[in-house]
């Protein structure tokens, strides 16, 4: 018997942005300016893609969507999302979900220490309203933005469950995705986000989301300033090259160990 496989089933990107500004310094590759997205995003477009949040990514597919779907994600909530970033997704008609890092709003990004001021404030709990109503997808970043899989049991529950009733209570709003915050999670970490509610969770990954593998660890890729509208849809056909991506999630747990035993002498790895 012949299997024939639905076009849109194949794959999924799933892309991981942050700011959009431009910045220098170790953390330039978390910023991609705003005609640079402009490119990227058209780009997309032009070669087939429908871009959408990450929820209504994977909800078109659960329903036998054929569609050449593309989930757009940013992290953090920067207030330049909602000036810079919404007008640019409303001109090029594309969805996206935005991850709130629930304890920073109306501050700034103090995970980042030093390089924080880079990146402007983070959107106020008002400005996050004005992003809801625009249309994108509210998901939840964790209350102070930890790396989750190293906590204790107590303030993994504050970060995940807490943040979550703040999000659906001020904003009124069901929030069905969860991003975790460096991307660290363990089946720890991702059986309390499903029994809290959320319906799926992002990673890092740098690889393609492929239908039967976890929702609650969608794999994502990054777009960094370097790549043109052109590359980015190369990196979208294919993933990431080389051995990286596979690696990285073969040393999660020998990784995770490490930053165990530095959180013990009061200091964070990211």
């Amino acid at each position: 018997m012949t299997v024939t496989t639905r076009p849109g089933w194949a794959t999924l990107p799933a892309l991981m942005y942050h700011s959009v500004s431009a910045v220098g310094g170790p953390m330039r590759d978390l910023a991609v300016p705003p005609e640079l997205l402009r490119e990227q995003l058209q780009a997309l477009t032009a070669a087939g893609y429908r871009l959408v949040g990450l929820t209504e990514a994977l909800d078109l597919l659960a329903a036998g969507s054929t569609d050449k779907l593309l989930a757009v994600t940013f992290d953090d909530g920067y207030r330049d999302f909602l000036t810079q970033g919404v007008p640019i997704l409303e001109e090029t008609g594309a969805g996206a979900t935005l991850y709130a890092s629930v304890g920073h709003l109306g501050g700034t990004a103090g995970w980042l220490g030093q390089w924080a001021p880079d990146f402007g404030p983070m959107l106020t709990w008002d400005e996050l309203g004005e992003v809801a109503t625009a249309g994108i997808e509210i998901g939840n970043h964790s209350l102070i933005h930890h790396p989750l899989d190293v906590l204790p049991p107590a303030q993994l529950r504050n970060e995940i469950i807490s943040s979550h009733e703040q999000l659906e209570q001020r904003l009124q709003v069901k929030v069905r995705s969860f991003a975790y915050p460096h991307g660290y999670n363990s089946r720890r970490v991702r059986e309390l986000v499903g029994a809290t509610g959320y319906d799926n969770a992002t990673e890092v990954g740098r690889r393609l989301h492929t239908p039967g593998e976890k929702k609650l660890a969608v794999p994502r890729l990054q777009p960094t300033p370097d790549h043109s509208g052109a590359d980015l849809v190369a990196l979208v056909q294919h993933g990431e090259a080389g051995l990286i991506p596979k690696v990285k999630q073969l040393a999660q747990p020998g990784w995770r160990a490490v930053r165990k035993v530095a959180r013990t002498f009061g200091r964070n790895l990211t």
